[in-house]
């Protein structure tokens, strides 16, 4: 009977300690780690070159959250594709053309009309609405990156299995008609970045129900609060923006009460989230891109600002390396990166 009674104990312990042993195993009871990716066009280069020395570090990563072209890599990157697979995809598109819906087999085309579609050297300038009048764009449809984003995530390395699951992602967009904030965490990923990066005046809104969403850089462009209430411990944030307009105060204070796009100038909410978004980062990243703009998409300055982003990661190689047993908020947004 006492045999019998241990064996029962013995199995009762094997029982009750794994889930536990699981538990560790499956990373749960080690600090959940968030990795934010702020928006910057171009320059998200750099913020590829910054992921390579992450990943060199083995730092795990639970939740990604990112704006505008933050949304797109950390979009891709939450999909299974990492640092190598990003870095090809940077250099060996044509940025211009995929932002601008150019099609390249017209580009030797001073002027040519296709489908009701004008394109003045491959660029779409103009169409013909439901009357057969012709009206200019205004602004970018979008419709080239929308496709190109949609079948990078068909064939992601989740959706091909070669990777075991996506990790959590949120990226932020900007409802224009309510001018406030929207986090997009469901639905269609492709549909979600590319709302993220659709410049006000340049690309057209997306809707979704009765929402009309632009560039979450409107709002958010250093969302290290989404990631943190997704459930984030510690925040990895690679920030890309190079004035940080400290102590901020618009010029445009005297629209305050206008309504509209007026009030927006003049308090300019998306200044004040930043400045305090980048103090919450547990380890801020900030690569030096003097010289280089959004719109930089040559490959020369790809070439540049990816080696700018790596040797920056290498910069912060320590701290990479010891992340997971640094406390929570005890890294400063000024503390150098040689120092431990």
């Amino acid at each position: 009977m006492k045999k019998m009674f241990l064996v029962f104990l013995v199995l009762l312990h094997c029982t009750l300690s794994a889930p536990a042993q699981q538990q560790r195993k499956g990373g749960k009871a080690r600090p959940r780690v968030g990795l934010v990716f702020g928006g910057g066009g171009a320059k998200g280069a750099a913020a590829i070159g910054v992921l390579k020395e992450i990943e060199r570090a083995h730092v795990p990563i639970d939740y990604v959250a990112g704006t505008s072209i933050g949304a797109i890599i950390g979009g891709l990157y939450a999909q299974g594709y990492r640092a190598a697979d990003l870095e090809r995809l940077f250099r060996s598109q044509n940025w211009l053309s995929l932002m601008t819906d150019r099609d390249t087999t017209l580009m030797g085309k001073v002027f040519k009309e296709v489908e009701g579609v004008c394109y003045l050297f491959g660029f779409p300038v103009r169409r013909k609405d439901r009357m057969g009048r012709m009206k200019g764009f205004g602004m970018l449809r979008g419709d080239h990156i929308y496709t190109f984003l949609d079948s990078l995530v068909a064939h992601s390395p989740v959706r091909c299995g070669t990777v075991r699951k996506a990790i959590p992602f949120s990226c932020v967009a900007f409802d224009i008609r309510s001018r406030r904030e929207i986090v997009l965490e469901k639905g269609s990923l492709a549909r979600n970045m590319r709302a993220s990066m659709a410049v006000p005046g340049a690309f057209k809104p997306v809707q979704i129900d009765t929402l009309m969403l632009v560039d979450g850089g409107m709002s958010n462009n250093l969302p290290v609060d989404v990631v943190r209430k997704m459930g984030a411990d510690l925040v990895i944030a690679i920030d890309l923006q190079q004035h940080k307009h400290d102590n901020y105060r618009s010029p445009l204070a005297f629209l305050k009460g206008l309504g509209g796009v007026a009030d927006w100038l003049a308090v300019r909410p998306d200044i004040r989230k930043y400045n305090v978004n980048r103090t919450q980062a547990d380890l801020y990243i900030n690569p030096v891109l003097s010289g280089y703009g959004i719109q930089d998409f040559r490959p020369k300055a790809i070439e540049a600002m990816l080696r700018i982003g790596e040797k920056t990661g290498a910069m912060y190689r320590k701290q990479l390396e010891t992340f997971m047993k640094t406390p929570r908020r005890q890294t400063a947004v000024n503390r150098k990166p040689d120092q431990e």
